[in-house]
């Protein structure tokens, strides 16, 4: 592999917060905390307190996000100080201000697009599309997403998964004997379908359900609960890394029964800590392993029916644990960390030749 001759500048619109669990931040965080600070200088964005990693990397800058004016201020920025790659970006008015402005300068920037939803007549539009179609490079988190591209797009791009962090999210040690516990974990949206959760919950009355996030269906999840009755329900609100996975490690079963995702984080993060769970067959999710880590349902009624074999079966649900564990092995951000680097290697050399000099030189 050829090397650049100096540090590779790297770009990414995401946030480096400690607190912030949404997914894309979540990535560009576990990426940048382990890129070889020898050979990548690193700009990302912070609100708050930044990540402690990502403070005490070498050669890494963090700047500010304020609560207006960030737009002209970090485009003026990035221009300025020519970067070679922007990395994974989002659909605001600064990614839309760079794509803007690259086609009138001669830029070497090498845009990389993570495409991170799959691709239909209604997400792949837009600011997606516009990404998509201009990006230099484009990466999907899984390979059913990468086929979804493909239909949509018309190109196969590469898949590079998601990683887990195993400091929050590994197996328990032991398990008390206890009520069996159903956990939720996401955003409170339409397309996560927690109001499926809780009819579950008013069916399954012995069993304890507990949900973690929030979001715009929330008010309507909680008259739920109180049309139906339910007493087994609790609303966990927003958790760090650390509160969820130790929900997880306390939980017996992991429904998910969203309709419209990528390859989502969570299921990776509950596969780590031996959570038996059960999502929809619809986006094919890599993180479960159908009848031997979770069930993937292909419809609603299949749904219930495997939370209901689940619940009844303890023996399964251990051994599907044990399972999930293992499986969740291959989801390891150390090698995922190294093909990014070696992504944003080809692509400054693809973009810009005289930057990479052959290693020794």
């Amino acid at each position: 592999m050829a090397r650049a001759s100096r540090l590779i500048k790297v770009f990414t619109p995401s946030f480096a917060d400690e607190s912030d669990t949404n997914a894309q931040n979540l990535t560009a965080k576990e990426v940048v905390a382990r890129l070889d600070p020898e050979r990548f200088e690193v700009t990302m964005l912070c609100e708050q307190d930044p990540d402690p990693r990502i403070v005490s990397r070498k050669n890494t800058r963090i700047l500010p996000y304020y609560a207006h004016g960030n737009t002209p201020r970090l485009l003026l920025r990035i221009l300025a100080e020519r970067h070679d790659v922007y990395y994974f970006p989002r659909y605001g008015p600064l990614d839309k201000g760079f794509l803007s402005a690259r086609k009138y300068l001669s830029s070497r920037t090498a845009l990389i697009t993570y495409v991170v939803m799959m691709m239909n007549q209604s997400t792949g539009t837009g600011m997606v599309a516009r990404l998509i179609r201009e990006s230099d490079h484009v990466y999907a988190n899984s390979t059913f997403v990468a086929e979804t591209v493909q239909q949509q797009f018309g190109f196969l791009p590469a898949a590079v998964y998601d990683g887990v962090d195993r400091r929050f999210f590994f197996p328990p040690a032991a398990k008390p004997a206890k009520r069996t516990v159903v956990l939720y974990a996401g955003s409170f949206q339409s397309r996560k379908r927690v109001d499926l959760v809780i009819e579950q919950a008013a069916r399954c009355p012995d069993a304890e359900f507990r949900l973690a996030g929030k979001g715009e269906t929330e008010p309507a999840c909680r008259a739920l609960v109180q049309q139906r009755g339910c007493r087994n329900v609790t609303f966990l609100g927003h958790l760090s890394s650390s509160q969820l996975g130790e929900e997880m490690r306390q939980a017996d079963v992991f429904l998910f029964p969203s309709v419209l995702e990528g390859h989502p984080q969570v299921l990776i993060q509950a596969a780590a800590c031996g959570l038996p769970a059960i999502a929809m067959s619809l986006y094919r999710p890599d993180a479960i392993v159908h009848r031997r880590t979770g069930f993937l349902a292909d419809n609603d009624h299949d749904l219930a029916e495997n939370l209901d074999v689940l619940l009844r079966d303890p023996e399964l649900r251990r051994s599907m644990s044990a399972a999930a564990a293992e499986h969740a092995k291959r989801f390891d951000w150390e090698d995922i960390a190294r093909q990014w680097g070696e992504i944003f290697e080809e692509a400054v050399e693809s973009k810009n030749p005289s930057r990479i000099r052959a290693a020794g030189d």
